[in-house]
């Protein structure tokens, strides 16, 4: 062999410092557009969740009322003096209240405490709230205290309006207050 023959260079095959300083500033806007579309995913699910809650609330509120109205009663109620009747059925009764009404269907868990099956129930709006309130006892007394349940909330208007016989809407009721 001869001394003078050189050997080939061998070139390292690699990237230069540019090409690896373009390639984390693409990584870095991938990365970055990637973490905004998961916010905003995620802000959809938070917005979805709310919403999802709100209806559940209000199909709960209206599962309760169909089922109050669905289930009225006849029987006429001693007023909270005991001196007069009030109907089964009263818009605006006791001053505070949107509708009162009896209702039968009330279900007796504790069947071993005799109670009866019929139940004076009013529904009210009060601070943005559906409220409905009921008693134990169908002939109210001053000193009867109701039970309370806020249905829903965030609410601005509740209407009450009844069909009569001749397929008119009232909103008052009884329409002729016998």
């Amino acid at each position: 062999m001869n001394g003078n023959s050189a050997t080939p260079a061998v070139r390292v095959a690699g990237f230069t410092l540019l090409e690896l300083l373009v390639a984390m500033a693409i990584f870095a806007l991938v990365g970055v557009m990637s973490l905004g579309g998961l916010n905003a995913v995620l802000g959809q699910q938070d917005i979805a969740s709310r919403q999802l809650q709100r209806l559940q609330q209000v199909q709960r509120a209206i599962r309760i009322m169909a089922t109050d109205f669905s289930q009225l009663n006849p029987r006429m109620v001693r007023d909270q003096l005991g001196s007069g009747l009030e109907s089964p059925l009263m818009a605006e009764c006791r001053a505070e209240g949107l509708v009162c009404f009896s209702r039968d269907g009330w279900r007796n868990p504790f069947w071993r405490q005799p109670r009866g099956t019929l139940q004076r129930v009013r529904y009210r709006l009060e601070d943005g709230k559906i409220i409905r309130e009921h008693w134990h006892a169908m002939d109210i007394t001053l000193s009867d205290e109701p039970r309370r349940e806020v249905l829903l909330d965030k609410v601005t208007a509740l209407e009450v309006e009844f069909l009569d016989r001749q397929g008119e809407l009232q909103s008052v009721w009884p329409p002729d207050q016998t």
